[in-house]
């Protein structure tokens, strides 16, 4: 069989999916080059890093982290795309899978009781097929060992995509977006929400203002990146 995958290799190479080059021996969607250019953030172990800093003020968070620095056109954005965009789901479980180990390494995430991810409205994952953020929670839920909540915290309307608005306007547009259907079932729990990308915090910030009545609820956030200038 590695014969014939080898063959086939040959006629229809696969790319990597940032440069374009043809994926060669054991190489899956990233080329060694471009493996070694990711921009890993190595901030879980760190208090007051970046991730935390962009939401002080805003979000009483316990803890927060990211796995990628994000920029217009770096290999981040590749990631992203690829996994947002272009259905690559088994990117999203390998990514998920990265950002748990690295949750769990620091030890400041060993109290999680329940990972969620920032849900999609109905039609946006109807027309996607999935929602990323899940995949990722679900992965980071794994290695925590600890429960996945899907459904309880929801998108009351469907919101225009953030892309190209600046802060205020991304705050406008996720006013009111989010709710939860039992609150009970967070009451006195640490709960950690999982995004894909952290920009302004926005969408973070409209999630927390869906939570912040529930009685003795604490917060921790992870996104698989966040944005840099």
């Amino acid at each position: 069989m590695s014969i014939v995958r080898d063959i086939l290799r040959l006629i229809f190479p696969d790319l990597c999916y940032h440069c374009g080059e043809p994926l060669v021996g054991d190489e899956r969607n990233l080329c060694t080059l471009c493996l070694s250019k990711i921009p890993w953030t190595h901030n879980a172990s760190h208090p007051d890093n970046d991730t935390e800093l962009r939401l002080v003020g805003r979000i009483p968070v316990v803890a927060a982290a990211s796995l990628l620095q994000f920029h217009k056109g770096n290999v981040t954005q590749s990631i992203v795309h690829q996994i947002k965009y272009h259905g690559n789901t088994q990117l999203a479980h390998q990514f998920g899978l990265i950002l748990g180990e690295e949750l769990k390494a620091s030890h400041r995430f060993d109290d999680i009781d329940i990972v969620a991810p920032v849900p999609l409205h109905w039609w946006r994952r109807m027309r996607r097929g999935y929602n990323q953020s899940q995949i990722l929670a679900a992965e980071v839920a794994k290695v925590l060992q600890c429960s996945l909540s899907v459904h309880n915290i929801y998108r009351r309307r469907h919101t225009p995509t953030q892309t190209h608005k600046n802060r205020q306007q991304r705050i406008d547009n996720m006013a009111s977006a989010f709710a939860v259907h039992h609150p009970e079932q967070f009451e006195g729990k640490h709960l950690l929400l999982i995004d894909d990308v952290l920009t302004t915090g926005a969408t973070t910030e409209a999630c927390y203002h869906a939570l912040q009545s529930i009685p003795n609820l604490r917060i921790s956030v992870a996104t698989l990146a966040i944005a840099t200038t």
